[in-house]
């Protein structure tokens, strides 16, 4: 039931990075579930993880070693989160570090780990290690789409973009891929994405720039209001093009990294569990960014909003109802105005006296839909992305594991 997901095209191999996946069996049969990616020597990398108290055993590792070491390889498995799963799981993600380190000759701590699938069940490391031994015979430039494949749950299709940009005269490429679509309202980032370019950034300034795309793109979405036990996004950069070298430069990298991670966001939520529908929450009027995603989060994960915009049905209580519980301190009702896209359905707090219901239902028909609710407080805006809440959604999240 994606909602006008584009096909995977045109992924560009990044110079400097090789990618490859295999079949582990881990948990899903007659796939592949593996993945793995080899960085360059002397590679910047950031990360950004979950902030959830239940941190998966692979984001405590990949965090120690991240801080540890120079980073030569991602091991990414489906199917099977390793989280809550105690000492046992530290020592499963750590010994599928060291088997990789050993195939590949570097070091454990050079190894960074990544799962995702069921909470609370054992990895089978051995598997995760085989596969990885076939993956790294397969490593090459142009792996990133079965990557993409490979690290998938409940996603309906893969997530892998490129782009390809003149920065200072030289032509560099930014790649990425992610999975996700449950269990998703990120606290840093998003289940789990992975950019890489061949530009040049300094480690210094890598992790900045890292948080600053994280907060314009993976931490703007929300299916279901629930963060995940495993959420990493990691950037990467060769730096096999000595690029950028001027402020400008450095400018029209970050905005084509972020323009990749939000592509890759937005497709998350595209595909998110069961969506029939693509919405766009924008709250604009407040006076800081806080209080506006307030308002958009707490709209945008509403159970009775979401389950209105499945049904199509415009019924605006359900957008005041949410708004005023948002906790917007002092808010005065009769500054607030309601959109759907063109069409105003609340002005001064009220019922919009140029409302035809006719037009808010053509509106809640369509499967793109756009929110602008105004605070009428400020000069500050945000924007939020989700979806609806459908029948397929509980479905999909009844069967999970069976």
């Amino acid at each position: 039931m994606a909602v006008n997901l584009p096909f995977m095209k045109d992924v560009l191999p990044v110079t400097g990075f090789r990618v490859a996946a295999a079949r582990g069996e881990v948990r899903y049969q007659g796939r592949d579930d593996v993945a793995l990616v080899e960085l360059p020597p002397g590679a910047s990398v950031a990360g950004v993880f979950t902030q959830s108290s239940f941190r998966a055993a692979p984001v405590i590792v990949a965090r120690e070693h991240l801080a540890a070491a120079d980073v030569r390889y991602l091991l990414v498995n489906s199917g099977n989160a390793n989280a809550a799963t105690g000492e046992s799981g530290l020592r499963a993600a750590r010994a599928c570090c060291a088997g990789l380190a050993e195939i590949a000759g570097v070091e454990t701590r050079q190894v960074l780990p990544f799962s995702t699938g069921v909470i609370g069940e054992p990895l089978p490391t051995e598997r995760v290690i085989d596969a990885a031994a076939v993956a790294y015979a397969q490593l090459s430039g142009d792996g990133w789409e079965g990557a993409a494949k490979a690290i998938m749950t409940t996603d309906t299709a893969p997530k892998a973009v490129s782009r390809r940009v003149d920065i200072d005269g030289e032509g560099v490429v930014v790649t990425g891929m992610a999975k996700g679509v449950g269990m998703v309202r990120p606290d840093m980032a998003t289940v789990l994405a992975f950019i890489a370019t061949d530009a040049s950034v300094d480690r210094e300034a890598i992790g900045p720039l890292l948080s600053r795309v994280a907060i314009r793109s993976f931490n703007r979405i929300t299916v279901d209001g629930d963060t995940s036990t495993n959420d990493s996004f990691i950037l990467m950069a060769s730096g096999a093009k000595q690029v950028p070298r001027t402020e400008a430069g450095k400018a029209l990298l970050e905005a084509t990294i972020t323009e990749v991670a939000t592509l890759l966001a937005q497709w998350l939520i595209r595909d998110g569990e069961g969506a029939s529908r693509f919405v766009t929450v924008v709250v604009s009027g407040g006076r800081d960014s806080k209080e506006c995603l307030d308002v958009a989060y707490t709209v945008a994960q509403s159970p009775l909003v979401k389950t209105a915009l499945f049904a199509g049905d415009p019924n605006w209580g359900r957008f005041v109802m949410a708004i005023g519980r948002a906790g917007v301190e002092d808010l005065e009702v009769r500054g607030v105005s309601i959109f759907l896209d063109d069409v105003q359905v609340v002005a001064e707090g009220g019922l919009a006296p140029t409302y035809r219901e006719e037009d808010g239902v053509r509106v809640m028909g369509q499967d793109e839909i756009t929110v602008h609710i105004s605070l009428g407080r400020g000069a500050a805006s945000e924007t939020v992305w989700t979806t609806d809440l459908s029948y397929e959604y509980v479905k999909i999240n009844a069967e999970y594991r069976t």
